[in-house]
């Protein structure tokens, strides 16, 4: 994992904005439609767009926007064996709670053309297993050529992949006897993608929403403690995972959920990090920019990183189409160095991706390359205060 001496270097957390031909080629698909060919041609070239928009913002740890996948994690289904069925994820627990706002965001969601990360989801019927090795291979090869192409744009690219947990929490299990048993046939299954990305010379991002999100979600009504009690089965099902990985091929992203809602009901952070410290990875990415959890770097205080681990601060709101200030993001910067004691463990993101599942994305996306432009300006501030 790359570190400066010099400078704040700028990340962000994956997920950019896919081209509406796009997005309407994922939603086609998930409706039963043949549109490969069309996605494969229409896939490559927005990933070959958005590797071009990230380096003209500056940014300096860049990836392929998840461009030829229709969500974060509800690609797998297509790469692995045993899910079937379908079912609608359990309402989150902070929007239950505000009937009038419940009633505004379901209006909204009527109008958008987007692929479902809640609705209508596959269960686990059967042995999971990772089956078309040459789909993520494919992915690593086209966005690899890209970057040859254009002269190497970024410091270090990156490329996401999903936690066993939110998959096993997103794509429930009818089929294995325990949760444990699903966690483990997961773990294995995701080892083979996590393994390839690395062996492709990218680092590897976990996304892992479950770590946080799930709390209101899945285990609203239950009580803490049977909560983190599965954010560490989870935990050690990613360190299986990672077995054959060197830690500092790993960054972990976790967040409460990328949806401008009440957020009254997330867990707090310091609640996780004893659990989150258990994990064998070389950096985190936590949301800082947002107005429930931007007050949370304090935690690093009383958590400190590892001597060889970084964080990548989210000081850029993924959900409100406000573009922040280079000063307001230099000093989010800065704030987070002062509690870490080393600027050179800290790099400079966003809270979360800003089109996670094809069409679900609030901030438009002219609007998004002038947020990553500022990012990088802010950063460009906060170096040169701090180093």
């Amino acid at each position: 994992m790359r570190v400066s001496d010099t400078r704040i270097l700028t990340t962000h957390t994956g997920s950019l904005p896919r081209p509406p031909s796009l997005v309407e080629l994922y939603v086609r698909k998930a409706a039963g439609e043949k549109v490969d060919a069309e996605l494969a041609e229409a896939g490559h070239a927005a990933m070959e767009d958005v590797v071009r928009k990230q380096r003209n913002a500056g940014i300096d740890i860049g990836n392929n926007g998840e461009q030829q996948r229709e969500a974060f994690f509800l690609y797998v289904r297509g790469r692995m064996s045993g899910f079937g069925g379908s079912w609608d994820r359990p309402p989150r627990g902070d929007v239950d709670r505000y009937p009038l706002f419940k009633a505004a965001m379901a209006r909204d969601i009527e109008r958008q053309v987007w692929v479902s990360a809640r609705e209508g989801l596959p269960t686990a019927i059967g042995d999971i297993q990772y089956l078309d090795r040459a789909a993520v291979e494919r992915e690593c090869a086209d966005f690899g050529a890209t970057l040859d192409r254009m002269a190497q744009p970024f410091v270090e690219p990156f490329m996401t992949a999903p936690s066993p947990g939110i998959v096993a929490a997103a794509m429930r299990n009818d089929y294995y006897p325990t949760e444990m048993d699903y966690l483990n046939a997961l773990g294995r299954a995701l080892q083979v993608e996590y393994e390839t990305i690395v062996r492709h010379g990218f680092l590897l991002q976990l996304d892992c929403p479950d770590l946080a999100m799930e709390r209101h979600y899945t285990w609203h009504e239950k009580p803490l403690d049977e909560f983190l009690s599965f954010v560490d089965r989870v935990v050690r099902t990613i360190n299986g995972a990672l077995v054959n990985i060197p830690r500092e091929k790993v960054r972990l992203h976790v967040c409460w959920g990328n949806y401008e809602g009440p957020h009254d009901c997330d867990v707090e952070l310091k609640e996780l990090m004893p659990v989150l410290r258990r994990l064998n990875v070389g950096g985190f990415v936590f949301p800082f920019a947002n107005p429930r959890h931007a007050h949370e770097y304090r935690v690093l205080k009383d958590f400190p990183l590892d001597k060889d681990q970084i964080i990548v601060a989210g000081v850029i709101d993924s959900v409100t189409n406000f573009v922040e200030h280079p000063e307001t993001i230099a000093d989010r910067i800065e704030r987070v160095a002062e509690v870490v004691g080393d600027p050179r463990k800290v790099q400079a993101g966003t809270d979360c991706g800003f089109d996670t599942s094809a069409g679900m994305r609030r901030v438009a996306e002219d609007v998004v390359w002038a947020k990553l432009a500022s990012l990088s300006e802010g950063a460009r501030i906060a170096s040169g205060r701090l180093f």
